[in-house]
């Protein structure tokens, strides 16, 4: 056990505060978790900062609050035996120590009053079970019993206890492993990794909400393809995410093949994790091909096919966010929506680029045109120098493009020059199928650059089609 001293790591006046009240109630505390670990990480050190005292974890936080400055509230979780100060942008969360158990069924445990040594076996890494005592006797004393300094400098996540245990007691530690992996670019140790696949069906009970919060923090990391390889490789993304992995493989017929979609996806969530910290975009680039394992076939005249696999992935997105609990929203649409049109720049890209064909782009992305074409870029896996440098020349054509006709035409968030008052006015019309048709006319034509995006013209042009459809100008 390491018992080196670390004042440094506590030098906040917070912590000798909390020291000094323990000694007052005659309890040990320490700073353990995530706060600890970040320290020696040299990482920014967490705002929310975990104390754990021998006794009553609410009872020294009643008492930290009253010698604080302005006497902030305590928020108390009985069930839990938790206590909470939110104090000058920190929250601290006080707990007594404890033991816990656990029964198959529920990852939920069985909790007991317990000593330090009791507190830090139940912890899930040894680089979380780390702690520094807060007592005036041994302040910023390491008490470190499983070795996670070593660990930390070896980049090795391991749990104290034998892995099979801790895993199956609470299954949500074999997500957060790989997440810490991806996070801190770790290595799993080898008897871990293997206890995460002998239990991984044990993710079954853990709840959608919290699988998913790690999800975010895998894809949230610098390079998210670490976790999402690990998550593959100890068998629990089939669980997860069997979109995901029914497209991984590649089927030869007569000599045609294509291409590994999963490892492709894999790539391009890395590539755009290098341009945006868009969490949503970020899921659009994991979710942008999944359409492609249900819609693919061969065709003995064209090869391999994957017709309106965009509209379908987009269809499998809503399906996806419902399973898993995600928001129902706006995030989930801009996700379906950059599925859904993740073709488009690149069809774009390879034929002459028309400013009809960009103006619709532009139309139909409306605000998210600049997030559809980081997609499109990052989607590009070619090991091929030629034609990697091809692709992304002919992306600068399209951007360029954009950017000429939306200082010309004004297509985003488009707003016809003519509204529908102004055309039942004109026409002398009650509201009918007539004013749309009229209003989409007029869409059209500007979209396929027959006139120009103003009143005027637009005006002229419904005169035009409402004499067509024989409508007659109303005369006051």
């Amino acid at each position: 056990m390491t018992q080196d001293f670390h004042k440094d790591a506590i030098s906040q006046p917070i912590f000798k505060l909390i020291g000094e009240v323990s000694d007052e109630l005659g309890m040990e505390s320490y700073v353990i978790g995530g706060y600890v670990r970040d320290f020696f990480l040299k990482r920014e050190t967490p705002t929310d900062i975990d104390i754990v005292g021998i006794g009553s974890g609410i009872q020294l936080a009643k008492k930290v609050a009253e010698k604080l400055k302005g006497k902030p509230d305590v928020s108390v979780f009985k069930n839990f035996g938790t206590a909470m100060i939110k104090y000058q942008g920190m929250e601290l969360e006080f707990v007594g120590a404890r033991k816990e158990s656990y029964q198959r069924d529920s990852r939920k445990p069985i909790v007991e009053d317990g000593t330090l040594e009791d507190d830090q076996n139940r912890r899930d890494f040894t680089i979380n079970a780390m702690a520094l005592a807060l007592n005036k006797v041994n302040f910023g004393q390491l008490l470190d019993p499983f070795g996670g300094l070593a660990d930390l400098d070896q980049k090795i996540i391991r749990t104290p206890l034998e892995p099979g245990i801790t895993y199956s007691d609470d299954p949500l530690r074999m997500m957060r492993a790989v997440r810490f992996a991806s996070q801190l670019n770790f290595t799993i140790e080898l008897e871990s990794l293997r206890a995460i696949t002998e239990n991984k069906g044990r993710i079954k009970i853990v709840s959608k909400e919290r699988i998913v919060d790690e999800l975010h923090k895998i894809l949230m990391s610098q390079v998210p393809s670490v976790g999402l390889k690990l998550l593959h490789q100890t068998e629990l993304l089939p669980i997860i995410l069997p979109e995901l992995t029914a497209l991984q493989g590649i089927e030869e017929i007569e000599g045609q093949r294509h291409k590994d979609n999963f490892w492709h996806t894999l790539e391009v969530v890395d590539n755009i994790s290098r341009t945006t910290d868009n969490l949503w975009l970020r899921w659009a680039a994991l979710l942008h091909d999944i359409g492609k394992a249900p819609t693919k076939k061969f065709h003995k005249k064209i090869g391999w096919t994957f017709h309106a696999h965009e509209f379908v992935g987009a269809k499998m997105v809503y399906k996806l966010f419902k399973r898993l609990r995600m928001p129902l929203n706006d995030k989930m649409k801009f996700v379906q929506k950059m599925v859904l049109m993740s073709s488009r720049p690149i069809i774009l890209s390879e034929d002459h680029v028309t400013d009809s064909a960009v103006r619709r782009l532009v139309f139909d992305a409306g605000d998210h045109v600049e997030d559809l074409m980081t997609l499109c870029e990052a989607d590009i896996t070619t090991k091929n120098p030629k034609k990697q440098k091809r692709y992304k020349n002919n992306f600068l054509i399209v951007r360029q493009k954009i950017v000429e006709v939306e200082e010309r035409d004004q297509i985003r968030n488009f707003q016809p020059p003519v509204t529908g008052e102004e055309i039942m006015k004109t026409f002398n019309l009650k509201p009918s199928k007539e004013i749309g048709i009229i209003k989409d006319a007029i869409k059209e034509a500007i979209l396929e650059g027959e006139i120009p995006n103003e009143h005027e013209a637009a005006y002229q042009f419904m005169l035009e089609k409402g004499k067509k459809m024989n409508l007659k100008v109303h005369s006051e």
